[in-house]
């Protein structure tokens, strides 16, 4: 980490943009701009209601990026931009894969929060969420940015609980030519994990009308770089061994962070010395499984046709092949991996329709813990290496050794002809179980699966005045269907087709969701009053129709003041990860929360928290109150709760939001944006591991075994056949907070901003051990300020964000994420012909490394030079 003599050499370029010109211009008298207030007044946003309305009287809280901010962001791209806004969380589980959350509930997999492009959803279909911006426009090809933090299920449906992002680009009919980008930077600044490491993006957009009504675009990106590393290494297991004294790297089931194969799975109870000690195998770093080279190659073309007026027709292919590193419950290596788009789109000012097919393929991927502890596995089994272990420390006790001695002793001789990182035998040895596709033998993922959707809007009012009908323009009536099916290949491993007579590993795997919604508004008493009423119905496989109402209303004294209030609720159905998953996993088996995957477990298994509770228990009486094994399950086999979870049912919000929106200011050049809201949760989807009981034959034990048999199986790991289950959550959630933003558009050129973010959780109860976790800090800030021509053509950007610490709950790890801040920056120089324009710009300008999730990597300082032609 940079001190402050390095601090203020990489301050120093930005000063003299910091001070004098800055003071000069608050001195000259600029005359007032009269074109400001028609700016902010004339803003128009289509992600709240779907229909083009005015930005300040929006019926919900909506975050915009226009292209002047979009301009002056000293962010790497538009995507990292979104950080910026306020009521928005970021995190990052790689340099090229953020993800978007807002509201609670954050995780590195966010199946509630939608994304899409022009209205089009861009996730990966077995995932579920989108891969960052992989599938999404470039820099180039972005016009404005749109997120509405809330659940916008009435609307969307797409499961968008926590909130929306739409993306929309660059028209070709009105944005023609040729446009190039060049950024080239550097991170991994003064990072004890790696040596400074280059980075580098290319773009080219081209556009052209070719005749009055046809016109194209084609995009094309290429982006290489290092990864942020993960390397945490916190003890997730420093009691282990408590009752023996045995702590630190003196304890033989340590437990890192980001070291994998030495998880609870890969732990065993070894009896030595009279004494039982959990002993785990000795696992990787994260750093010697993975290849933090990262690189996205991503494309699209459009094809757009004018069918006459404003209606226009537009075909879009998007494709992308990316490297780099990506998280669920454990992190994956994402190599080779295959993204491809086909949309189809019509937008009149009647109606609006479009369909769209996305494939996902993930060629050559990989999961990292697997590959770990397979590694060490595949050299000698754990039988084996615990009975090495066991003779080594009988043999190093006899000789004298003390127990710390004779346990370092034994790892050691247990370990001979482990495979070494970065010899040629261990990189053949990882490459060969990347292409196993079952993780309790290999590590690859294969996953080949398709999303087919259709929908389309018709508005209703304005065809029937088009059609002669005289009905006031002050009504307003829209209605919508929508249809989506997922298409998955079984591969034996992650989804097999559970559905009676069909071939689990032959026949697709299908899952639909068939959706509709009516939206009526009324603008009175002189366009004073808004309100409007929405109700949605959605019918999910396995599950029974769903409805989702809205309503909202919005109080306009002014033009310039705006009150607004709404109510809705959202249902989120099972993803295809959450209802369908097949995986073995470190000698867990990851199953889908559908009765169709998981019959059966859920009444005949135990609550692996209680498990781990009993056998602590066990091992106590055992080291230090001498009891026998037998007496010691008997006096503690109570402690084992049965799994009081059953199987999914659709996740439920009501939220209810109030808020304000104002130009304040004669000329209405400061934005005042306040908003509140209230959530309630039912039903929330997570997981919770639970293991059934069985017997020598691996066998389920009948339900009406005795309990003592029960603990008996259970004190063994050869007794549990061990599940992890998605299922819902029996506690009532609450969540409630608030925002306030400002924009100030200063005399001179300036764009000052400021934002600040309340989120909070609360329950009926305290946690019952399965709620995903919050995950979000209860306090946030943004401040900026920048101006495209400061002095003469050279133009400035700042951001600085704060958030505070916040407790992380994830299977991978639990604890606090430190409060952290960065500081964004960039200078620019636009040469107005030939249309070039030069930006230096740092990310985490201090270089101040942070997490911003525990187990995800160490976010450094990325510092860049960037020049765009021609945009």
């Amino acid at each position: 980490m940079p001190n402050s003599t390095h601090r203020a050499l990489l301050l120093f370029p930005f000063l003299p943009f910091l001070s004098k010109p800055m003071l000069t211009q608050a001195q000259q008298r600029v005359p007032a701009d009269t074109t400001r207030q028609k700016v902010t007044l004339g803003e128009v946003v289509v992600a709240a209601s779907k229909v083009e309305e005015s930005f300040l009287q929006s019926p919900v809280t909506v975050e915009k990026l226009s292209a002047r901010q979009l301009r002056l962001t000293p962010a790497p791209s538009f995507f990292d931009a979104i950080e910026h806004l306020k009521g928005v969380q970021v995190i990052t589980p790689s340099l090229s894969f953020k993800v978007i959350n807002a509201r609670g509930f954050t995780n590195t997999t966010n199946v509630r929060f939608a994304q899409l492009v022009d209205g089009i959803d861009n996730q990966a279909p077995h995932i579920g969420g989108p891969i960052g911006n992989v599938l999404g426009p470039s820099d180039l090809d972005i016009s404005s940015v749109e997120i509405v933090p809330g659940t916008a299920a009435a609307l969307y449906g797409l499961n968008a609980i926590n909130g929306l992002a739409n993306f929309s680009t660059r028209n070709p009919f009105r944005s023609e030519g040729l446009s190039v980008q060049q950024k080239v930077g550097i991170n991994h600044l003064h990072d004890p994990s790696s040596s400074a490491k280059l980075f580098s993006e290319t773009s080219v957009r081209y556009a052209k009308v070719l005749a009055h009504k046809l016109a194209f675009k084609v995009n094309g990106t290429y982006l290489r770089g290092y990864d942020w590393i993960a390397n945490d290494q916190t003890e997730l297991n420093p009691n282990g061994n408590a009752t023996t004294g045995l702590f630190g790297t003196e304890n033989p089931a340590r437990d890192q962070v980001n070291r994998y194969g030495n998880e609870s799975s890969n732990r065993s109870t070894l009896t030595l010395g009279g004494k039982s000690y959990q002993v785990a195998r000795t696992g990787y770093n994260e750093q010697e499984v993975v290849d933090y080279q990262l690189q996205t190659i991503k494309y699209d073309a459009a094809l757009h046709y004018k069918l006459g007026g404003s209606a226009e027709l537009a075909y879009t292919y998007r494709g992308t092949v990316l490297d780099n590193v990506y998280q669920r419950s454990n992190r994956f290596r994402l190599e080779d991996y295959h993204l491809q788009q086909h949309a189809l789109q019509l937008t009149t000012p009647v109606v609006q329709a479009r369909a769209y097919l996305t494939t996902e393929n993930t060629g050559k991927s990989y999961n990292l813990r697997s590959a770990a502890e397979n590694l060490d596995r595949s050299y000698k089994a754990d039988t084996d290496w615990n009975r090495e272990y066991s003779t080594a420390w009988n043999a190093a006790t006899t000789n004298g050794q003390t127990v710390a001695q004779a346990h370092a002793t034994a790892r050691a001789a247990a370990d001979a002809g482990r495979l070494q990182p970065g010899t040629a035998e261990f990189k053949q040895r990882l490459a060969e179980l990347a292409d196993i596709n079952n993780w309790d033998a290999g590590a690859a993922l294969r996953v080949k699966a398709d999303l087919v959707h259709a929908e389309g809007q018709v508005n209703l009012a304005e065809a029937l005045r088009r059609g002669g009908t005289q009905l006031p323009a002050n009504y307003d009536v829209l209605v919508g269907a929508d249809h989506r099916t997922y298409l998955i290949q079984p591969d034996g491993n992650y989804f097999i087709n559970p559905e009676s007579g069909k071939d689990p590993l032959r026949d697709n795997l299908t899952y639909s969701k068939t959706g509709g919604f009516v939206q009526a508004g009324a603008r009175l008493l002189d366009e004073r009053i808004r309100l409007t009423a929405t109700l949605r119905a959605d019918k999910n496989d396995y599950f029974s129709m769903r409805f989702n109402p809205r309503f909202t209303a919005v109080y306009s004294p002014t033009r310039q003041h705006n009150f607004r209030v709404s109510y809705q609720s959202g249902y989120r159905f099972p993803s295809l990860f959450e209802g369908f998953s097949n995986v073995n996993s470190g000698q867990v088996k990851r199953i889908g929360g559908l009765r169709v995957m998981s019959d059966g477990v859920f009444e005949n298994s135990y609550l692996r928290s209680s498990i781990d509770g009993f056998n602590a228990a066990v091992t106590r009486d055992r080291n230090t109150n001498g009891q026998t094994l037998a007496q010691a399950i008997a006096s503690n086999q109570g402690q084992l709760v049965k799994t009081p979870y059953t199987y999914l049912k659709p996740e439920h919000i009501n939220s209810l939001e109030a808020g304000y929106k104002a130009a304040l200011l004669s000329d209405g050049r400061l934005l005042a944006d306040v908003d509140f809201y209230y959530n309630t949760y039912r039903d929330f989807i997570a997981q919770v591991e639970a293991y059934v009981p069985v017997n020598a034959a691996g066998e389920p034990l009948n339900p009406g075994t005795d309990l003592n048999t029960i603990a008996t199986a259970l004190n063994a790991r050869a007794g549990q056949a061990r599940y992890r289950l998605w299922t819902n959550s029996q506690s009532q959630v609450y969540n409630y907070g608030g925002s306030l933003g400002l924009r100030y558009d200063v005399a001179g050129g300036y764009l000052a901003g400021a934002g600040v973010t309340y989120t909070r959780l609360d329950r009926t109860e305290s946690g019952d051990g399965l709620e995903d976790g919050f995950n979000t800090p209860r306090w946030a800030y943004n401040l900026s300020v920048g101006n495209e021509k400061v002095v003469q053509n050279f133009g400035f950007g700042l951001n600085y964000r704060w958030q505070a610490r916040y407790y992380s709950q994830t299977f991978l790890v639990n604890g606090y994420v430190p409060a952290y801040h960065t500081l964004d920056a960039q200078l620019s120089y636009t040469v107005p012909t030939p249309n070039l324009r030069f930006k230096l710009g740092a990310s985490n300008l201090l270089n101040n490394y942070y997490v911003s999730y525990l187990g995800g990597p160490s976010v450094g300082g990325l510092y860049y030079l960037q020049v765009t032609y021609g945009l």
